[in-house]
C-alpha cells in the first residue's frame, strides 16, 4: 500500500522593520541557497555570513525600503524589497521599485512569489504609490513570466544590464500602474 502524506502549507506575507535572530538566520540561509541556484539578486558567489548579516541589517535600517518577506509554515522562504524615493524627489515620490525579489529553491511552486507581489502592491497603494517599476535579467525566465502574468508591462530592454561569466546579459524593464 502506497501512502502519500499531504503536507499542510501555510503561506504568510508581512514586512519586517526589525530583525530577530531567527529571521536574520532565515534570510541569510535563503540568500545563500538562491545565489547557489543562480538567482541571488546580483550576487554571483555566496558571500560570507558576516556580509549577509550586515546586508540584511542595513536593509531593515533603510526607512525608504519595505522588506517584504514570505513565509512557509512560519519560516522565511522568500523576500522582495519595495523601495520608495525620498519625499524631496517630488517627481518620483509616487513611484516605487521592486528590487531583489526571490524565493528559496525549496519553497518554489507554492505561490509565495505571487503572494509577495500582491502584498507589495497593496502596501504601495496604501502609501499612495501610483506605479511600480522593476528590472529582471532575461535569463530569469520564471521571473519574466511571473511579472508578465501579474499584469506588469515591458517598457524597455537594456542589452548591457548585467555582466556574468564574461558575457553581457540583457535586462527587461517592467512597470505596472496601480
Amino acid at each position: 500500500m502506497n501512502t502519500q502524506l499531504k503536507e499542510k502549507i501555510n503561506i504568510s506575507v508581512d514586512t519586517i522593520k526589525k530583525l530577530s535572530e531567527v529571521d536574520l538566520a532565515d534570510l541569510c540561509n535563503i540568500t545563500e541557497q538562491a545565489i547557489s541556484a543562480g538567482g541571488g539578486f546580483g550576487w554571483l558567489r555566496v558571500p560570507t555570513r558576516e556580509v549577509l548579516n550586515t546586508y540584511w541589517n542595513k536593509t531593515t535600517d533603510d526607512k525608504l525600503c519595505n522588506l517584504v518577506v514570505g513565509r512557509l509554515n512560519g519560516v522565511i522562504a522568500g523576500t522582495l524589497q519595495l523601495s520608495y524615493e525620498a519625499a524631496n524627489i517630488e517627481s518620483r515620490k509616487n513611484i516605487a521599485q521592486i528590487k531583489r525579489h526571490f524565493v528559496a529553491p525549496w519553497a518554489r511552486g507554492y505561490g509565495l512569489a505571487k503572494s509577495m507581489i500582491d502584498f507589495a502592491e497593496e502596501k504601495a497603494k496604501e502609501d499612495n504609490i501610483k506605479s511600480i517599476q522593476l528590472a529582471v535579467r532575461e535569463t530569469q525566465e520564471a521571473a519574466v513570466t511571473l511579472f508578465s502574468n501579474k499584469g506588469y508591462k515591458i517598457w524597455g530592454e537594456n542589452p548591457y544590464y548585467a555582466f556574468i561569466n564574461g558575457s553581457f546579459i540583457k535586462g527587461i524593464y517592467f512597470f505596472k500602474n496601480l
